[in-house]
């Protein structure tokens, strides 16, 4: 597939490459916590805000968030001309002795096995009070979905709900690129990556397990 990405902002060996753009937009919908990073007046700027992807808005997809109005992030867009929001999936620590060929022949090291997006696109602000409403019923539907008691913003009531309303601003960013980083050690022998896996489930921890269950896909093992 060719790469849907023309310039590399962040180092990603070729081995390491995810271009499928519904891979992609999978990663952020299950870890929908963006790091949102912008320059403004010289300065990074980070927030940390959950999304909901728009995939078939835009080329790339859309990114939709809202901000409380006494963060000034909102009041700045109109001077951010470039953004990034990075997504992280599951990561963790590989041991050496996971792999057969350490026990053969020494060579090998620890590192760190991860998935990440990263998605760029200049911020734009939601006006429209409906416009802002949908984003909040969407947002919350999604995540209350898996809630056995799941909530829903007209549980509320709507004076309260309009009050609140007004004490945020919607944030739209029309994704103009997005890099995919999938570590997994695709250059190991394949018995070395059993042996990860194999690792990883040895683990109590649920992002080890998770990490595992993308390596058996991603690595078609």
């Amino acid at each position: 597939m060719e790469s849907i990405y023309k310039e590399d902002y962040m180092y990603v060996p070729q081995s390491n490459e995810e271009n499928n753009i519904a891979v992609l937009h999978s990663l952020i919908r299950e870890r929908p916590l963006g790091t949102w990073a912008a320059i403004v007046d010289g300065e990074i700027e980070i927030n940390h805000i959950p999304f909901v992807i728009k995939e078939n808005k835009g080329e790339f997809g859309t990114l939709v968030c809202h901000v409380a109005k006494a963060n000034t992030i909102w009041k700045t867009c109109s001077q951010v001309n470039n953004s990034v929001i990075t997504f992280h999936g599951d990561q963790a620590y590989i041991s050496p002795s996971w792999y057969p060929s350490k026990h053969e022949n020494g060579k090998a090291v620890p590192t760190w096995n991860y998935c990440v997006v990263h998605a760029y696109g200049v911020p734009e602000i939601i006006q429209d009070p409906h416009e802002l409403l949908v984003h909040l019923n969407e947002l919350t539907n999604l995540h209350e979905a898996r809630q056995a008691l799941s909530w829903q913003v007209s549980d509320a009531p709507v004076d309260f709900i309009e009050k609140l309303s007004g004490a945020i601003v919607g944030i739209e960013i029309p994704i103009k690129k997005m890099i995919g980083k999938w570590k997994l050690g695709q250059s190991r022998s394949e018995a070395d990556k059993l042996g990860t896996i194999a690792g990883l489930k040895s683990s109590s921890d649920a992002q080890q397990h998770g990490l595992a269950n993308t390596l058996l896909k991603t690595l078609h093992l």
